[in-house]
C-alpha cells in the first residue's frame, strides 16, 4: 500500500511539474513565410538597350503584355515582392538567402522561347541556378503566346536543364508553388 501511495505521489508531482511549464519557453518558428503578392518582370532587349519592358503581375493579373520581337534576345530579371502596409518591397534577398528552398520554372504556350539561366543568377548548393536572372531568345510568338512563371518553395528535386541544357526552362517535383504568373507575350 505504501508503494502505491509513493508511486501516486511521484506521478502527481510529475503532472504538476510539467503542466505548469511556462509557454514562453517553447521555441517558436521564427521563419515567416510571407505571401508574395507581386512579380515584376523586366525584359531588356540585348540588341536595343532602349527597349526595356516591365510587367507588374499583382493578384493574378498582369498590368500589360510583353511585346517580344522574334529573333531578339532579352535579359529577363524577376523581382518577387511582398506587401507591407501600403507598399511593396522585394523578397529577392530572402529568396537568395534561402536559395536551396526556391526554384523558378518557365513554360511557354503558343510560342517558342529558349531560356538560359545567366552567370549572374543565384546558384543553389546542388549546382542548379534559381532563375531570377535569365535570357530569353524569341524564336516565335503568336498573338496568344504566354509565359507561365512559377516560383516553387521547397521542391523535392529540381532540374535547370529541362528540357535541355540549351533550353533551361526548368522542372521541379514536389514543393509548393508560391507564385504562378501567366504573362501575355504579344
Amino acid at each position: 500500500m505504501k508503494n502505491l501511495f509513493n508511486i501516486s505521489l511521484v506521478l502527481f508531482a510529475a503532472f504538476i511539474l510539467f503542466s505548469c511549464r511556462n509557454n514562453d519557453e517553447i521555441p517558436e518558428d521564427i521563419h515567416e513565410h510571407e505571401d508574395i503578392e507581386k512579380l515584376v518582370v523586366t525584359a531588356t532587349n540585348k540588341n536595343n538597350a532602349s527597349d526595356v519592358q516591365t510587367v507588374n503581375y499583382i493578384g493574378g493579373v498582369a498590368d500589360k503584355h510583353l511585346h517580344l520581337e522574334v529573333g531578339a534576345t532579352y535579359a529577363v530579371k524577376l523581382d518577387f515582392q511582398v506587401k507591407h502596409d501600403d507598399h511593396y518591397h522585394s523578397a529577392n534577398n530572402d529568396i537568395i538567402k534561402e536559395k536551396d528552398e526556391h526554384f523558378i520554372t518557365f513554360q511557354f504556350s503558343d510560342s517558342d522561347v529558349t531560356v538560359q539561366r545567366t552567370s549572374d543568377d543565384v546558384v543553389r548548393t546542388d549546382g542548379n541556378k534559381v532563375g531570377l536572372s535569365t535570357e530569353w531568345k524569341i524564336n516565335s510568338v503568336s498573338a496568344t503566346g504566354k509565359a507561365n512563371i512559377k516560383l516553387v518553395h521547397t521542391p523535392t528535386s529540381v532540374n535547370q536543364n529541362y528540357p535541355s541544357a540549351e533550353n533551361q526552362q526548368g522542372q521541379t517535383s514536389g514543393g509548393e508553388t508560391d507564385v504562378n504568373a501567366l504573362v501575355d507575350l504579344h
